[in-house]
């Protein structure tokens, strides 16, 4: 900002940038816009000269007279939960501070309320958006008829032809089945959520593909519940009422895994001594608290997040990806599967 000489406060030009610097305005435009063709010390030069005037680039401008406005939406039907949120971290990062305007709009899984947000997302002319659900379950596609780029997110679109970012749930049951392998452990229990989810059944049929792998088998039926602590606690009684031997449970999220260890510790059995816990999600309130330190499959939403918006950016530019993208999972070792 300068001052005029009534006293009023102005914003600094790129007129004023390029003089400073001792380039043309030109030059000094491309050299800002990260263009290529500026000599690495011009481009200093120019950036030095835009720090020292406190000057601010004009994006909406310049977006608008590109026929774009720097605008996108995100569009989350699960505002409050453990996956959201950092998927829209994720995206708000790769957005850049400062270079895309944000708009977030909570539908909270209701159709109606989703449709009311489009309306006004679209009529604040935003240039693309990211839907992200409220489980990994394919979503209703918005159509072909929204008139700029939309990326899902957690959930994929049940439209091939759209884009879609989604955790690798299989992969993510195989490699947790692999890591209690790797410690010696052969008598496994599968205590998971909600049936009708397809996320308990992707990491489901990811742990029996790791133990078909290793020539075992799961000690007893996937136990298929609800995701809470209290089902931890009696999907793991039940487990091992059926068979005392367990060695090692898979949990089918961390808030399971805070039960199952609850109900462990109840009957004496020491973890990871007796029995090796692992979670699912890498949920930093259920990690916290856990006792001992909770083993997890993190299933990298942020990256997620940040793939979504890489992805929208690529059809804002006019290069649309189509397509289900998988992010892969990793294991993050504690105390519930290595002590020490």
């Amino acid at each position: 900002m300068t001052t005029t000489p009534e006293g009023r406060v102005r914003p600094v030009t790129l007129r004023e940038v390029a003089q400073l610097a001792g380039v043309s305005v030109a030059t000094a435009s491309k050299a800002l816009n990260g263009k290529a063709d500026v000599h690495p010390d011009t481009r200093r030069r120019v950036q030095e000269a835009a720090d020292r005037l406190a000057f601010t680039p004009n994006f909406l401008a310049r977006a608008i007279t590109a026929g774009q406005t720097g605008t996108v939406g995100l569009l989350t039907h699960d505002l409050e939960g453990r996956f959201s949120l950092p998927i829209l971290m994720g995206a708000e990062d790769a957005f850049g501070a400062g270079r895309t305007s944000v708009f977030l709009c909570d539908a909270r899984d209701d159709a109606i309320r989703e449709q009311h947000h489009l309306r006004a997302l679209l009529g604040r002319r935003i240039d693309g958006l990211i839907v992200v659900g409220s489980t990994t379950d394919p979503r209703t596609s918005l159509g072909h008829d929204v008139p700029v780029p939309v990326v899902y997110a957690y959930a994929p679109s049940d439209d091939p032809q759209d884009a879609s970012v989604v955790p690798d749930n299989v992969t993510a049951g195989r490699i947790a089945t692999e890591h209690l392998l790797t410690l010696g452990r052969r008598r496994v229990a599968h205590v998971s959520g909600d049936p009708t989810y397809a996320a308990a059944q992707d990491r489901a049929t990811g742990v029996a593909q790791a133990l078909a792998d290793a020539g075992l088998e799961l000690s007893g039926p996937v136990r298929f519940g609800s995701w809470t602590e209290a089902w931890g606690r009696a999907g793991v009684g039940a487990a091992l009422d059926a068979d005392p031997g367990i060695d090692a449970v898979v949990c089918g999220s961390d808030q399971i895994a805070r039960g199952v260890l609850d109900a462990l510790r109840e009957r004496g059995i020491a973890v990871p001594g007796d029995v090796a816990v692992i979670g699912f999600d890498n949920w930093e309130p259920m990690i916290a608290g856990s006792r001992p330190a909770l083993t997890s499959v993190d299933m990298n939403f942020e990256k997620m997040g940040r793939r979504a918006a890489t992805r929208l950016f690529a059809g804002i530019a006019g290069k649309p990806e189509h397509g289900v993208e998988m992010i892969a999972p990793r294991v993050v070792v504690r105390g519930s599967t290595a002590s020490g």
